[in-house]
């Protein structure tokens, strides 16, 4: 593979001046925003590329949806977890129910949407037989998926994230009094805060893409981890609904199935090929990493990964 990652990340970093870190979360509003990380899991060479800042810990933030969607499907079955939730776009903001209201729908419209993502979050449901709550087993299953055992919890985010999470908590009461949600608010909401607020790096980001990007096996030991058809349903949301608003824009720029989060990262999975985890804060106002998407167009487009060529 014949790519000078670092001169890409020279390249890009500066892109971090059009954008801002999310303040509207406190403990968020201290990162440093002159940062840029990339990890790329290569399946046919069997080893992970690293350049800038890729070992810098970070919230996962939004990314989280992607590991419990993948969760709740290995739990409840894929046609469960749709009987709650679709796959359609949105039209609207991230944090907007206005699409449902609209168009009285009987339930959100895709799992990365805030609205979408805390009714599958809801479908967690404690363990009661094995007294182990919904939040641990995510965790351990995040640990599993990325390949990395020291991914943890961040009290100072999630506190920081539940203290001004009313919009959150306002979507989840919504669901609640349309009947759509069955499990309890503040249990469900507290466990989607925590989801949002465990730390990882490009390197736990780019073991998560390859494990999409194989269909569902590690590609660290061969072992399969999520199902075939779960893998291929995650991919095909990543690529219409991950960017938010952007993700018809990068589709056709990028063309490989990408999960942002307001954190600054960005999962992507090139099937067969590769996973990329990238880092870097500084959000544009539809809340993705401004660097970060330049360096995964740049990436892209020199590796020739868009699946639509």
């Amino acid at each position: 593979m014949n790519l000078n990652l670092n001169a890409l990340i020279a390249k890009n970093l500066p892109n971090q001046l059009e954008g801002k870190v999310a303040s509207y979360i406190p403990a968020l509003a201290q990162v440093n925003p002159n940062q840029l990380g990339i990890a790329l899991y290569d399946l046919k060479n069997q080893q992970i590329i690293e350049a800038g800042d890729s070992e810098v810990r970070f919230a996962i933030e939004s990314i989280s949806k992607v590991i419990t969607l993948l969760w709740a499907i290995k739990k409840l079955g894929l046609k469960e977890v749709f009987n709650y939730v679709g796959s359609r776009q949105t039209g609207f903001a991230f944090n907007s129910i206005l699409n449902m209201e609209i168009n009285k729908d009987e339930h959100p419209l895709n799992p990365f949407v805030n609205v979408g993502a805390i009714m599958t979050t809801s479908l967690i449901v404690e363990d009661k037989q094995a007294c182990v709550h919904p939040f641990e087993e995510i965790l351990t299953f995040a640990k599993e998926i990325c390949h990395d055992p020291d991914i943890y919890l961040d009290d100072t985010i999630y506190h920081s994230e539940k203290r001004t999470g009313d919009l959150n908590r306002s979507l989840a009461y919504y669901l609640k009094s349309e009947k759509m949600m069955i499990a309890e608010v503040e249990p469900s909401l507290d466990t989607y805060f925590k989801q949002c607020s465990i730390m990882v790096t490009t390197k736990s980001l780019a073991n998560l893409g390859a494990v999409l990007a194989n269909d569902g096996i590690k590609p660290w030991d061969g072992k399969r981890i999520i199902s075939s058809e779960s893998a291929t349903a995650t991919k095909s949301l990543m690529m219409t609904t991950g960017l938010y608003n952007q993700s018809g824009t990068y589709s056709r720029l990028i063309g490989v199935p990408t999960k942002s989060g307001v954190g600054g990262g960005l999962v992507s999975a090139a099937p067969h090929k590769f996973g990329i985890g990238i880092f870097s804060p500084a959000l544009n106002n539809e809340g993705n990493s401004v660097a970060g998407l330049t360096l995964l167009e740049d990436v892209a487009n020199k590796l020739d990964l868009n699946i639509f060529k």
